[in-house]
């Protein structure tokens, strides 16, 4: 009998859009909603603050990936190179993190579909949007891959489409424009830091759930092709990525629009266009944000399901999740975590209004383990490498000062979720979860 294997069916084409689309998603498009209530017209500070920090961190795990491209990723480094927990912690941690994730993206999808039909109940559009991208990644990773290129493709395109728009509306400033006051936005509405550099501290939260899911591309480490050339290229292209899509987005729109008429009822890009006047735009653009909710809840449930896999390799989880189908795809794993996603559609009948502001900060939570995780691990793999004489391929960028200052970020972003009333859940939640995990490895140890 031949065994099943994972097959290496992501091209070169499929990563550099993968890695493309998860570093734009729902925590740009409409989470970016809190970050603009706090910092007002320096959120694109914020955003470059948050992402240069970001780079580093996925710098480490490229290293490590480039390495031993295994499934698993950073779960499988922190066994190795770790111990046993951290590498149990890590894998169940990001397993959680991203089902967390795709009820976030789920409960956007209901949001997005609120502007064209509000009488729709919004646990419909999350058990349509959740069907549909489950069976897609039942068929085969190339699958997969194809229809998250097509989706990463249409809403880079749109983004770059609105910043040549608003670029264009910026440099035709006149009283006679939809956008008459341009550049003036980013000071008279109290100035570039109206919440002073206490709003400006406090917007590094949500920040860091707008990046969640760009060390995705670790992930996908197992199953691309040549992955000594494509995940470098890959990896490289992310600080271009932060600085054009999020830096450069959020210039535009602040100061195209006041920041203080952002509100929360939808994506700020289809407020800004639809205040204005430009319907057709914000059509457009709603189902451009609704096509990057919906992308990035086909990338949680490819990596959960991978991520159960590894975990099951490593007899970190049951053997159940080692399941492959015949065109080595992880079922199991994909079937449960897309089943366990349909609590979202249950939140979202029972809390419609609050349920997506109550993921972000707990996914915000899990994020921070999952990056200090990545951190941690790759400390250690370093000493590994110069005690054995190996010299990595790809290197992180200023080891270790990057790494201790990416420490030290990820506590200080501890610190002000834990000031912040809408966070401060998530924290103290955090300590809990991590003794869950523990008792859960301990019990299998002795089983």
């Amino acid at each position: 009998m031949i065994e099943n294997k994972m097959q290496r069916g992501l091209k070169n084409r499929h990563l550099q859009m993968i890695a493309l689309g998860t570093a734009v998603g729902t925590g740009l498009f409409y989470g970016s909603t809190a970050t603009i209530a706090l910092a007002g017209p320096s959120v694109s500070l914020s955003y470059l603050v948050g992402g240069i920090i970001i780079f580093f961190i996925v710098r480490m795990l490229g290293e490590m990936s480039v390495e031993e491209p295994v499934s698993g990723s950073f779960s499988y480094y922190a066994s190795k190179y770790w111990g046993e927990f951290p590498g149990f912690l890590a894998g169940w941690n990001y397993w959680f993190l991203y089902i967390l994730v795709s009820m976030a993206e789920l409960s956007a999808v209901s949001i997005y579909l609120g502007y064209w039909f509000p009488d729709l109940p919004k646990w419909v559009g999350v058990l349509t949007c959740l069907v549909i991208i489950t069976v897609i990644n039942l068929v085969t990773v190339s699958a997969y891959g194809e229809i998250e290129f097509w989706m990463a493709f249409i809403k880079i395109a749109a983004i770059i489409g609105m910043i040549l728009l608003g670029s264009y509306y910026i440099a035709s400033a006149s009283a006679t424009l939809p956008f008459p006051q341009n550049f003036a936005n980013l000071w008279i509405h109290g100035g570039f830091f109206p919440n002073g550099a206490e709003g400006f501290i406090m917007s590094l939260a949500p920040v860091l759930f707008s990046f969640g899911g760009i060390e995705l591309i670790g992930i996908t480490a197992g199953e691309a092709e040549n992955p000594d050339k494509t995940i470098p290229r890959a990896i490289n292209q992310v600080i271009y990525r932060i600085l054009i899509f999020y830096v450069g987005t959020m210039i535009v729109l602040m100061t195209l629009w006041p920041w203080n008429l952002v509100g929360k009822e939808a994506s700020p890009f289809v407020q800004i266009f639809e205040g204005a006047g430009f319907t057709s735009t914000a059509n457009i653009l709603n189902f451009v944000v609704l096509t990057a909710a919906v992308s990035v809840y086909n990338s949680a449930i490819y990596s959960n399901s991978r991520m159960l896999y590894g975990l099951a390799k490593s007899n970190n989880a049951p053997k159940f999740f080692e399941r492959l189908s015949r065109r080595g795809v992880p079922v199991n794993g994909i079937l449960v975590s897309s089943g366990i996603t349909l609590l979202a559609a249950v939140l979202n009948y029972l809390l419609p209004d609050e349920v997506f502001m109550y993921m972000m900060s707990i996914v915000t939570g899990a994020v921070v383990i999952s990056w200090a995780l990545i951190v941690m691990t790759h400390l250690k793999f370093r000493k590994h490498c110069e005690a054995a004489g190996i010299t990595p391929k790809f290197k992180s960028l200023f080891y270790p000062f990057a790494d201790y200052l990416s420490l030290a970020f990820l506590a200080g972003i501890l610190i002000i979720m834990a000031i912040m009333d809408d966070m401060r859940p998530a924290v103290i939640v955090m300590p809990l979860w991590i003794l869950a995990i523990w008792f859960f490895y301990k019990s299998k140890k002795k089983s």
